[in-house]
């Protein structure tokens, strides 16, 4: 609980709203759903990735419901970060949990946005997927599956402000 702790200290310190409720552990998308709250947000799936030369990680969330095929993802991240002149993502893996840990300070079943809270050098890209910009709430596990923060977008975006992480809209699939 001592990473959900710093997560709800930190919005608070910011005065960022939101709302916290517990359940049992929720690894996986399909054992979270079992206790999801009927909340009107937008749960989303959160996954961490590198690049071909593993310099380079990048945190991607949707909406839980939907796959992603890794091909279209890699074609569509290079092409959002070559028009903003940044290098190409080149090949996708998802990142390892040594990784995971070192750049959010996590680990694997308990990936979220959250995390970049702990990425003091800004180092990890956002990317959020374009139909996340119509939810008027969003849910995410507040860096431990065993419970799920529910904020608004446009406070989740305050959020995003605060931490300093580049990020993005992409349509996504």
């Amino acid at each position: 609980m001592e990473r959900e702790t710093t997560v709800l200290n930190y919005l608070k310190e910011h005065n960022i709203p939101f709302t916290c409720y517990h359940h049992p552990e929720g690894k996986t998308i399909e054992e979270a759903k079992r206790w999801w709250k009927d909340d009107g947000s937008v749960h989303c799936k959160n996954i961490f990735m590198r690049n071909h030369k593993g310099n380079q990680h990048y945190l991607i969330c949707f909406h839980c419901d939907h796959d992603l095929d890794i091909h279209e993802l890699e074609h569509r991240l290079k092409e959002s970060l070559v028009r903003q002149g940044k290098p190409s993502c080149g090949k996708l893996s998802f990142a390892s949990p040594e990784r995971m840990l070192k750049h959010l300070g996590l680990e694997p079943g308990s990936v979220s946005p959250f995390g970049l809270i702990n990425d003091t050098e800004q180092h990890v890209h956002l990317f959020l997927d374009a139909k996340l910009k119509e939810a008027e709430k969003l849910s995410f596990h507040p860096n431990d599956c065993r419970g799920t923060v529910v904020i608004s977008r446009e406070n989740f975006e305050r959020y995003l402000a605060c931490v300093g992480n580049t990020h993005e809209y992409l349509s996504l699939y």
